[in-house]
């Protein structure tokens, strides 16, 4: 079967086409640029960014693939979470292409995209896993039985892990998007020149909370001189990440203890941060865990991941009709 994905659900542009064999395509445009000058991402002019983009890019992600447009069989799109204006190119933009090849289409919920991206690179990844996944806009532990089958064991009740990046890079003003830039000084400072706190919410509890440790980085920076500041920029960015690090590391082995499974995957876009991933590399291999790691390409929004999801519903039979809407405020 040959499948189309499209993604618009916020500052990316992408499509793919994936077949029964292997991911042909995966194309993503990036609106960083445009959006960078605003400290993040505006959602009208994302809107209408997608809507200059996305032809071109599917012309090119169906021209790269060996396919023509008559040879597809079915088209999945991203339906939520996002940005509604951004959802809303997306979703059309597909229906009117399912409508005039008479193909099925599929709404896929971005979140489970994101799990899925792990299927892409471990094709043989063995069920059940915990994955965590940690973005800009969400932080979830969600127990997979089975593809389709999710239990979300925790959640963020304030900013997610990377909600707290942006805001605090933004405090320091050290650039936007802020998971890159407080990734990359991290790597030279001190991560425990600052004892931040660590929202660990009870010794069972999985839900996250980013919002106390922002404001804790807010408190300890008003405090101190301009000076101290610039000399000491790395070790207090590498102290607030490894705040963030530990509670996203810590909850997410509680979780494999819970629930007795010993798999590990990590998706969306903080899962590219180099310190996470070496943290849970050292754990699972002290711990004897299976743990799999999405490359950086397939953790940040694109659109193979949506075309991998709508793969495995469309060969089941699982399609939606034309009444399909976004729905911003998804859940999984």
């Amino acid at each position: 079967m040959v499948v189309l994905g499209i993604e618009t659900s916020c500052d990316e542009t992408a499509a793919a086409v994936i077949d029964d064999h292997a991911l042909r395509t995966n194309v993503v445009l990036s609106q960083l640029n445009l959006h960078r000058q605003f400290g993040g991402v505006v959602p009208e002019l994302a809107s209408r960014a997608h809507l200059r983009a996305i032809l071109p890019i599917i012309h090119k992600a169906i021209n790269d693939s060996g396919y023509t447009k008559f040879q597809l069989e079915g088209i999945a799109v991203t339906k939520g979470p996002g940005l509604i204006g951004a959802l809303l190119v997306g979703l059309n933009f597909a229906k009117a292409v399912a409508l005039a090849l008479q193909i099925p289409i599929v709404g896929i919920n971005h979140l489970e995209g994101h799990i899925f991206a792990n299927l892409l690179e471990h094709p043989d990844i063995k069920l059940p896993f915990i994955c965590l996944i940690v973005s800009g806009g969400h932080t979830q532990l969600v127990l997979v039985e089975d593809w389709g089958v999710y239990k979300v064991l925790g959640r963020t009740i304030d900013d997610a892990a990377g909600e707290a990046f942006d805001k605090v890079a933004k405090l320091l003003k050290i650039g936007y998007p802020g998971g890159p830039v407080i990734d990359r000084l991290s790597q030279q400072g001190d991560s425990k020149f600052v004892d931040f706190p660590r929202a660990w919410m009870g010794n069972e509890n999985l839900d996250f909370s980013f919002s106390g440790l922002k404001t804790a980085v807010l408190n300890y920076v008003q405090k101190q001189p301009p000076q101290f500041l610039k000399e000491h920029l790395v070790d207090i960015v590498s102290s607030f990440q490894a705040a963030v690090l530990d509670v996203l590391v810590g909850k997410t082995l509680l979780a494999t203890q819970k629930f007795g499974v010993n798999r590990i995957a990590l998706a969306g876009g903080v899962a590219r941060n180099t310190a996470l991933r070496q943290r849970f590399s050292q754990e699972a291999d002290k711990n004897k865990m299976e743990l799999y790691l999405p490359t950086p390409d397939f953790c940040t929004d694109n659109a193979a991941m949506i075309s991998c999801a709508g793969l495995h519903y469309l060969k089941k039979g699982v399609a939606d009709d034309l009444e399909l809407d976004v729905s911003p405020s998804l859940n999984l």
